[in-house]
Formats: structure tokens, C-alpha cells, sequence
């Protein structure tokens, strides 16, 4: 139902994903060359070392728009979002930001290494329309924090300007929209960068009306679920809704009603969902014998080896199974490695009893509601396990010879599927549950809502 005081989109009553191209700003490769020297990854993966080098490395890199830093003699820390929009205007200004001449849908590849494995997943950039969550097609699958959202909306309101793509994933059985993309970049030269990880993104502006109005058909009666962006899309709605408040938002086409996204098709080969492994403190100092003697009652547990080889096997066992079932466990005190299958879910109807059936039969809810909250603190009454998150199995190993965990943490991930189930259900799921990589690159292409 409609809210009576933001009669936002006079078609509320339409239940469609509505998405639209975009006249875009783009670096102008003639003034600044390499679009590697001068985008970033989103603002919330970059720490201040990692702040500081992008600042070093190009004079125009995006980082002094999405995420500018405090200067000496700053009157307040909201200085920086109003030397942002300076750096831009400025830019706009000297040419180097220029704008697409007509509405696009941007093709966008990211060609990646994980493991060994070569990957290239596809997709496109788009505007699309603002929704509140439970209103539309647009679904979250994770909580957010008042924190971000507070400094995303004061650069949006100083700036006006979306820098980066929100990630969202849509059902594609057919693949139809991105293979009407697909050929209409065919024999067309990619915009190219490549980021600090050596992933490359390539980029095509398509402009035919057809092929836009085919994607825009395509996906009209799709769901969209978030990825990644979720406090920069719930920033874009409380943006409207302000402006709609206050009568300053214009008709349902004005630009505040649309944010920059970037769709990926779910059945997309390159869209792939990687683990995050736990490195567990303050569980003491386990042994094998001792983990095996805690899980015994819910899960089967058989002790694969001692070190590295035996985690290696460990996950590819893990792997093997590709059940939500299955946990394995390097205990640091004797360098031992188990593979654990859960035999009785049954206590995880009272340890979550407000989840969904999906979200109780995810391995990472299994692992911190029955394993690190329940049965560990059985067997051990002191422990109060603490994470840190990891997402390679060299990290796991090599923390544990450094004695940095008591207690490794092999999860399987949670699938395309599990995202789409629970999501749909406007359930969140559990902190670190998906770890789409890599990162849509910041500064490809940007969308004003001026």
C-alpha cells in the first residue's frame, strides 16, 4: 500500500523492478589516461593507508568524491563532503568528466582469479527505481547500520551524485537481457581498468533504444536482490522521501527517484558467492578429542589430519559434499583437522526460533547459534568465542601457525538460492553469510540526481 504522504510513484500499485538508462559522466581517458590510475573500490573497503595511496596516485582519482578526507584546518568533519562536490563541479568544469550524449545501459565484465580458477562475470549498470523494502521488487538480504547511512546521505545531498554501483542480482533463466547486451558490444572496444587485486573491468556504453527496451522488458517483472550497496540504496530512499517531504522531489521521472545499479543475472557463470572462514578466539585451547567430545551429539566428526594438507583436504571434502551440512574445524592446540556433518538440527528451532526453516539451515547459522553459542560453551562454561573473518584457506593455516586463533573455521557458502529464499521472505541473513567477489570498481560511471 502506498504511504498517503509520499505519493511517490503514482504506480506504486505496479509490483515491477522499473529500470531505465542513464546519460552518464565518464572520465575522459584523453585528460587522465589510464581509468586505473583514477577508480577505486567502494568507500567501505578502503582504510586510511589505502586512502592515502589512492590520493597518491592520480591528482583526479575518484577517492576525493566517494570518499574525501579531513584536511588540517577543517571547521567541521563535514567539510570534506563540500570539498567533494568542489573537486567535481571542478572536474565537470576542466572536461575532465565529460556525459554521454545519449541514455545508456552499460555492459560491465570483471575478469578474475580466485583459487586458480578464471572467472568473468557479466553484467550491466542502470538506473533504477527507488522502492521501500517490502513495497516492490527490490529485496536486502543484509542488516544496516545508521553510521553509514548518516555519511552517505550528507555526500549525497552535498554532491548529487551517485559515484557507485549498488549490486543487485536478478532471476535470468533465459540469460535473455544481458544476450541482447552481449551482442551489441560484439567488435566494440572496452573502456578498461584494472584494479589493486588485478581484477579487470570492462566496460560498453550500449545507447540502441531497442536493446535498452528489450533489458528494460526483460527485467520489468523480475525481483532484485541486493548483493552489496545496501545502506547507498537505503541512503537513495531517505534522500527522496526528504525531498518529497519537503515538496522538492518534481514528478515521478525526476532523478532523486532513481539510483545507479548494477544488475547481474543469477544463473551468470561468473557470479560466484566465496566463503568466509572464522578464526575463533576465546574458546581455549582445544583439542581435536576435546571439539569431537562438544559436536558428538549433533554432528558426526571424523579427524582428517594434521596441518596444512589436512585443511586443504578438509575444505575439499567440503566442497565435495556441497551440503549446508558440513563444517570443518582446525583445532590450534594439536594442529588437528575435523570434518564435522550435523546429524541433529532440532536445537536450532529454539536457538532461532523467529528464523525461517532457509535461514536455520545455512552452515554459518549452524556454526554460531548450535556450534560457538550452544555446544561449546557446554563443554567449555568459560568460553565466549570472538570471529575475525578470513576468506582464503591460506589465511586459516597460516593464522593458526602464528598462534593468532584457537580454533579454525571452514564454512561452506551460502548459495544464490539461499540469498533469493530468504531475502524474499524480507528476512536478513546472518552477518558474513555471502562474500560477493570481486567489488564493482567506483568511478566507471557516475549518475547525477540533480
Amino acid at each position: 500500500m502506498c504511504h498517503p504522504a509520499n505519493l511517490i510513484h503514482s504506480e506504486c500499485s505496479e509490483i515491477m523492478a522499473d529500470v531505465h538508462p542513464l546519460s552518464g559522466w565518464r572520465y575522459d581517458v584523453g585528460q587522465v589516461g589510464d581509468l586505473s590510475q583514477v577508480t577505486c573500490p567502494p568507500y567501505d573497503v578502503i582504510d586510511a593507508a589505502f586512502q592515502e595511496k589512492l590520493y597518491q596516485q592520480h591528482p583526479c582519482n575518484v577517492i576525493r568524491l566517494e570518499l574525501n578526507r579531513e584536511e588540517p584546518g577543517d571547521a567541521t568533519p563535514d567539510d570534506r563532503y563540500a570539498r567533494a562536490a568542489g573537486f567535481l563541479r571542478k572536474w565537470i568544469q576542466q572536461g575532465v568528466l565529460i556525459q554521454e550524449h545519449e541514455a545508456s545501459l552499460y555492459v560491465y565484465h570483471q575478469v578474475f582469479t580466485w583459487e586458480g580458477h578464471t572467472y568473468t562475470r557479466k553484467g550491466f549498470m542502470g538506473r533504477i527505481r527507488l522502492e521501500r523494502f517490502g513495497e516492490g521488487k527490490v529485496y536486502p538480504h543484509e542488516q544496516t547500520l545508521s553510521g553509514p547511512k548518516a555519511d552517505r546521505l550528507k555526500l549525497l545531498k552535498t554532491c548529487q551524485v551517485n559515484f557507485s554501483p549498488i549490486f543487485g542480482l536478478y532471476p535470468d533463466e533465459t540469460g535473455a537481457a544481458q544476450d541482447a547486451l552481449e551482442k551489441a558490444i560484439l567488435g566494440l572496444t572496452p573502456l578498461e581498468a584494472t584494479d589493486h587485486l588485478g581484477v579487470l573491468h570492462r566496460l560498453w556504453p550500449v545507447s540502441k533504444v531497442d536493446v535498452v527496451n528489450t533489458v528494460r522488458r526483460e527485467l520489468q517483472d523480475k525481483p532484485v536482490f541486493i548483493a552489496d550497496g545496501h545502506h547507498r540504496y537505503e541512503t537513495g530512499v531517505n534522500y527522496r522521501d526528504e525531498l518529497a517531504a519537503a515538496g522538492k522531489l518534481g514528478g515521478t521521472e525526476s532523478p532523486p527517484n532513481f539510483t545507479l545499479m548494477h544488475f547481474c543475472g543469477m544463473s551468470d557463470p561468473g557470479l560466484v558467492i566465496l566463503p568466509t572462514h572464522r578464526l575463533v578466539t576465546g574458546v581455549g585451547d582445544l583439542t581435536a578429542e576435546q571439539l569431537k567430545q562438544a559436536l558428538s551429539k549433533n554432528f558426526d566428526v571424523q579427524v582428517i589430519g594434521e596441518g596444512a594438507a589436512a585443511a586443504k583436504e578438509t575444505w575439499e571434502l567440503i566442497e565435495a559434499d556441497g551440503s549446508q551440512g558440513v563444517l570443518g574445524f582446525g583445532t590450534t592446540a594439536d594442529n588437528k583437522w575435523s570434518l564435522a556433518k550435523l546429524t541433529d538440527a532440532s536445537p536450532m528451532l529454539t536457538l532461532a526460533p523467529q528464523q525461517s526453516d532457509a535461514w536455520r539451515e545455512l552452515a554459518v547459522s549452524v556454526l554460531h547459534k548450535l556450534v560457538l553459542d550452544h555446544l561449546l560453551p557446554q563443554a567449555v562454561p568459560e568460553a565466549k568465542a570472538a570471529c575475525k573473518y578470513v576468506h582464503l584457506l591460506d589465511e586459516v593455516t597460516t593464522a593458526q601457525a602464528a598462534g593468532q586463533c584457537q580454533l579454525g573455521c571452514l564454512v561452506p557458502p551460502a548459495q544464490i538460492s539461499h540469498v533469493e529464499e530468504i531475502a524474499e521472505k524480507l528476512e536478513k541473513m546472518p552477518p558474513k553469510s555471502t562474500y560477493f567477489y570481486p567489488k564493482l570498481q567506483t568511478g566507471l560511471v557516475f549518475n547525477s540526481v540533480s
